[in-house]
């Protein structure tokens, strides 16, 4: 083979790989409408359901004289300090239903509402949940039409889908914000009692609170709610209340009603890496049974100890956060299938949701006395109380729900405190606590988060 054929040979190869590779190339854009891709016609159709809220609160101080005289009586005069807040909101029924958080509107004298067409509103509080950080407000304008926000199934959203965030951040005009799902079924400990939230990287600041969290096709997916941030800025970590909470809320919110999470009648404990070797599990996930009360919907349903829950109508059970978001998002006396594993093998049973009972009575009581547990406030134990506290569990007893300013109860015992035994002896309930207390009291045995300490007295 001479050298001229072998130049051609080469320059023919050449040219066949640069077909290829054309063929393979997305081809280059012929104008600016090629490059152009925009969220604005999505921006156009949804904003107009997210509003501005602005809230007036008139606080009462106590003023006294800076220099009285000697013996001069001066009773505390009252003061007035008005405060301002904002906040955001999103219209969710075209007759002006409003869903924000609780805590924009969270002690208001006045509420206001400013729409997307810069008009102003009354608003009357309908309802709030501060458990759930969660309120209704209703706006009317002589029966008109609000544009509104659908909802779309939170569980349906997937780590890395395109959302926009809108509110109105820092008191500014109506801002949208563009970025990802970062993570869902987020467990955020201390924001609300849900405790489980969808989390963004759409940038979030003080004044989003209440405002919308929206997916591509123009739904509304969470309420935008908290940041993480150690300046109080956004850091690309904001959390959301999920749509299937909201929905719960508003359906059950107008006629003034409250969230209940129905209650399974069990006791849990999270699966632990040593607990899932030894149930067999190929991984550290769900909660396992570990009491079963009598009488209760998972005791009718044939749960059993050692039963370990992995779904409730086959959504996965990670963590007690994830059971008590489930729960939240469903109504009291619906059938739900719950699968469990038991003995290595997969079981699905079918359960009945109760309503929390009030089993004791609660028996509020203040302790009083000249005795060490003077001025904290106690009640029964139940199931209803543990759903009013956020506790996933029920344990008999009695339990701290206050303690006065300044009393001495404050310096051992706080709310959430389970007071055990008094004396060295196991306390019942309260009427059997305040009994034990009035011979003197050496020591109270107190149980906290799942620690048990004794405090003693001289």
């Amino acid at each position: 083979m001479n050298r001229r054929t072998i130049l051609t040979a080469m320059v023919l190869m050449a040219g066949a790989l640069a077909a290829g590779q054309a063929a393979r190339a997305q081809p280059l854009p012929t104008d600016r409408s090629d490059l152009a891709y925009s969220y604005a016609p999505l921006v156009k159709r949804v904003s107009p359901a997210v509003v501005n809220i602005y809230t007036t609160t008139t606080a009462r101080a106590q003023r006294r004289l800076p220099f009285p005289f000697p013996g001069m009586p001066l009773p505390p005069q009252a003061g007035e300090r008005v405060q301002n807040s904002l906040g955001s909101g999103v219209i969710v029924r075209p007759d002006g239903l409003i869903v924000t958080n609780a805590h924009v509107v969270k002690g208001a004298d006045e509420i206001r509402v400013v729409l997307a067409d810069r008009r102003e509103l009354e608003a009357k509080l309908l309802t709030q949940d501060e458990r759930y950080d969660l309120a209704l407000l209703r706006i009317d304008a002589d029966s008109e039409k609000f544009p509104f926000l659908e909802m779309r199934d939170s569980d349906s959203v997937e780590v890395g889908d395109i959302v926009l965030a809108i509110g109105n951040p820092f008191g500014l005009n109506q801002t949208v914000t563009s970025g990802i799902i970062s993570a869902v079924a987020r467990s955020a400990g201390g924001v609300n009692d849900s405790n489980f939230f969808i989390q963004t990287d759409a940038a979030i600041n003080p004044g989003n609170s209440g405002g919308a969290l929206v997916s591509l096709d123009g739904r509304l997916i969470g309420i935008n709610t908290a940041i993480y941030s150690q300046t109080g800025g956004s850091v690309g970590i904001g959390f959301a209340t999920p749509s299937n909470i909201v929905t719960r809320m508003v359906s059950l919110g107008e006629s003034g009603g409250r969230i209940v999470r129905p209650w399974l009648g069990i006791n849990m404990q999270r699966v632990t890496p040593d607990l899932a070797a030894g149930f067999g599990l190929t991984r550290p996930a769900g909660l396992v049974v570990k009491e079963v009360h009598p009488g209760g919907p998972g005791y009718k349903a044939g749960l059993k100890r050692n039963d370990v829950i992995v779904a409730l109508r086959d959504l996965p059970i990670d963590d007690e956060a994830s059971l008590r978001f489930r729960l939240a998002t469903l109504s009291v006396d619906t059938v739900v299938p719950v699968k469990v594993i038991r003995g290595g093998k997969e079981v699905v049973v079918d359960l009945k949701l109760a309503a929390p009972p009030e089993d004791p009575p609660r028996d509020r009581s203040m302790l009083e006395g000249r005795q060490p547990l003077t001025g904290a406030g106690v009640v029964n134990m139940s199931p209803a109380v543990a759903d009013e506290l956020g506790l996933v569990e029920y344990r008999p007893g009695v339990i701290v729900i206050e303690v006065k300013p300044g009393a001495y109860a404050g310096r051992f015992v706080r709310p959430g405190d389970m007071i055990v035994a008094v004396n060295g002896q196991d306390v019942k309930n309260v009427a059997d606590l305040k009994k034990k207390i009035t011979g003197g009291v050496s020591s109270v045995t107190i149980s906290r988060e799942g620690m048990v300490n004794t405090v003693q007295f001289r």
